[in-house]
């Protein structure tokens, strides 16, 4: 039973470390080598925000099984369907809240004016780069995603 528990946990770190990002610092496989857009912009204001983490289920199903198994191995046979029931529900609870919290981001709502005028907000994860206000930067979209980057310096040919 305790070998049960202990591969159950693991596969649930290993579902919830499989969860995606939109930290601008990982790119997607289906997203390399190909051709994306690129345009030019300023920042006009950057501000903290949470993106929430999923609940796509498998944290509550997980911690329902881990609890049941948990629950049903306490006393006897009347206790143990009992218990196992009452764990069953505590462990979906919580394994919905451990999926849900460690799939949260700490990430950053991107103002951005483009060089026609418009203004544009990409919320993305937080980076390795500091962007602030003033910034040139460089919009890239790749398959319908949008991630924002500093601006490369141009060197004068000579």
């Amino acid at each position: 039973m305790r070998s049960t528990l202990i591969a159950i946990s693991l596969a649930s770190a290993a579902a919830l470390a499989a969860c995606s990002t939109t930290s601008p610092d990982v790119i997607q496989r289906g997203d390399a080598q190909r051709l994306s857009s690129v345009v030019d912009a300023t920042v006009l204001s950057v501000r903290p925000v949470v993106v929430e983490g999923t609940q796509s289920g498998v944290g509550g199903a997980t911690g329902a099984v881990v609890g049941g198994v948990a629950g049903s191995s306490v006393g006897g046979s009347r206790e143990a369907v009992a218990v196992g029931v009452i764990g069953a529900v505590v462990g979906g609870v919580i394994g919905n809240a451990v999926e849900r919290f460690g799939t949260r981001e700490d990430a950053l709502e991107i103002l951005v004016q483009l060089g026609n005028g418009e203004r544009r907000s990409i919320v993305q994860a937080k980076g390795q780069e500091a962007i602030v206000p003033g910034d040139a930067v460089i919009l890239v979209t790749t398959g319908g995603k949008v991630r924002v980057t500093k601006a490369p310096g141009v060197r004068s040919g000579g």
